[in-house]
């Protein structure tokens, strides 16, 4: 691998970092109100974070993956609700954009939707029962074909930016298909009759993402809502898992990164009563210091070459490894950084407010961030012992 970053990629996250640095000034104020941060949503949108990463043929800037990864790894550092929730729009459209399964008619449409409009697209596969995407589980919102378009039913979760998308790609099952693995994304705009929206993201972590319940009754979309439909989504999940999923590691990785910058600052700020030095001279600092940077290179790195792989072999068996490999390392490295951050700081960290105790309740949720840390073990340890998914037993005894 060549760990050069280009000059190009150096830019981006140069503006990413300053755009961040606006972002932080409202972030506790988000975080504590679990409100939307529109004005960093639009801010995004002025800068052309829409078209980011869609493809040059396509009308967008067409940078890639480990682009994508630089430039979130540097928003989260200011806002992580913001970059969470925004990355749902380039992790929802890339899969649909990309795929050889999605007509050349649905991927122009979604293209326009996006380059020319300046649409904002959300997405909302995951149900209370199941991620969707990410597990096995069948799909329990199901959609049916009416006069003039597509009836939906069903109660979806944990969508990001919900209520300040200007689409929705809901996932659901078409009521014509006859096997468990058969789905449908179809787009649903706000004001769809029957769409509604339960405010119930009252969470520990990543409050300003507002991931409501979307409720859908009977939600009327036209014809021209549907995007794809497949009687098999898994091989169509399998293809994308670098934009369905990897590409939130990068945020958790800038959450970890906010953190220990955080702390360097309160470290050398801070100066106990009777002592000449800072608290940055006292061994015991140094030394979790030090622990804290080791995680965090180890982190970055790893993130950084599965992106890299991504970008130069696509969807291999080893690139596929490689993300779950870095979306585990990072759930654990922004983990041990933000609780060890938040000790070092000291019992004025722990208010409301404080940086260190926000960015300690965001990366709390890294490691059940979907794909949750067991399971990017269970397929790490899969690949690496060279074993076939169809041999090994299942954890729980099925239905």
């Amino acid at each position: 691998m060549d760990f050069q970053i280009t000059k190009d990629q150096r830019l981006l996250q140069q503006r990413c970092l300053t755009l961040a640095a606006d972002f932080a000034t409202r972030s506790a104020e988000h975080d504590r109100d679990a409100s939307h941060p529109t004005e960093n949503y639009q801010r995004l949108r002025a800068e052309g974070f829409l078209t980011l990463t869609i493809p040059r043929e396509l009308g967008g800037q067409g940078v890639d993956f480990l682009s994508h990864t630089l430039a979130y790894e540097a928003l989260a550092q200011g806002c992580p609700s913001t970059a969470l929730a925004f990355n749902m729009h380039a992790s929802i459209i890339m899969p649909v954009l990309l795929s050889a399964e999605v007509a050349p008619e649905a991927k122009r449409h979604l293209a326009d939707l996006v380059v020319q409009q300046g649409k904002l697209i959300g997405g909302n596969f995951s149900e209370p029962g199941t991620t969707s995407l990410i597990g096995e589980r069948g799909l329990t919102a199901r959609a049916k074909r009416v006069d003039g378009g597509y009836s939906i039913t069903g109660r979806k979760m944990f969508a990001s930016m919900l209520q300040a998308a200007d689409y929705v790609l809901v996932l659901a099952y078409p009521d014509t298909a006859t096997g468990p693995a058969a789905g449908m994304l179809l787009l649903v705009p706000p004001d769809a009759p029957g769409r509604s929206v339960n405010p119930n993201w009252d969470v520990l972590g990543m409050r300003a993402t507002r991931s409501d319940a979307l409720i859908l009754d009977e939600c009327r979309v036209p014809e021209s809502a549907a995007v794809f439909q497949t009687d098999d989504m898994r091989p169509f999940r399998q293809a994308h898992l670098t934009w369905f999923w990897a590409s939130y590691t990068a945020v958790y990785l800038g959450v970890a990164v906010a953190a220990y910058h955080e702390i360097i600052k309160v470290l050398h700020a801070r100066q106990p009563s009777g002592s000449a030095q800072s608290l940055a001279y006292h061994p015991d600092v140094r030394r979790q210091v030090a622990q804290m940077s080791v995680d965090l290179e180890a982190a970055r790195l790893i993130t950084y070459r599965s992106a890299w792989l991504s970008d130069t072999q696509g969807p291999t068996a080893e690139t596929t490894a490689a993300l779950y490999r870095a979306k585990y390392m990072v759930g654990e490295a922004v983990t041990r950084i933000t609780r060890t951050a938040l000790t070092l700081g000291g019992a004025h960290g722990i208010f409301k407010g404080s940086r260190l105790e926000q960015l300690f309740r965001d990366g709390a949720l890294a490691p059940m961030q979907p794909p949750a840390a067991d399971f990017c073990l269970w397929n790490m340890g899969m690949y690496e012992l060279g074993l076939d998914a169809a041999d090994v037993q299942p954890p729980l005894k099925p239905v």
